[in-house]
């Protein structure tokens, strides 16, 4: 009988993050004002809502990567924070 490994943890930070989350996450952290001033898109800068960013996002590939970059850049942030 052969054992088998598991798998190593992904290096990837959105690995098992979902959009909603990411998106969650980053109106805590910066809010929809300042969120719309980050990534100027419509959804984000008129009368905004999970919802409503979520069904826009995932149908625009575009914004979608502005999400997920700015998600990365807030990680940074709070790691460097909570460094020092």
């Amino acid at each position: 009988m052969s054992e088998t490994k598991p798998p190593a943890p992904s290096r990837d930070p959105l690995h098992g993050v979902t959009l909603e989350a990411m998106l969650t996450s980053l109106v805590d952290f910066f809010g929809w004002d300042e969120l719309g001033q980050q990534i100027n898109i419509r959804c984000f800068t008129h009368d905004p809502s999970i919802k409503s960013s979520l069904k826009f996002l995932r149908k625009t590939p575009w914004a979608r990567e502005k999400v997920e970059s700015l998600y990365g850049f807030m990680l940074r942030e709070q790691a460097r924070q909570s460094r020092g």
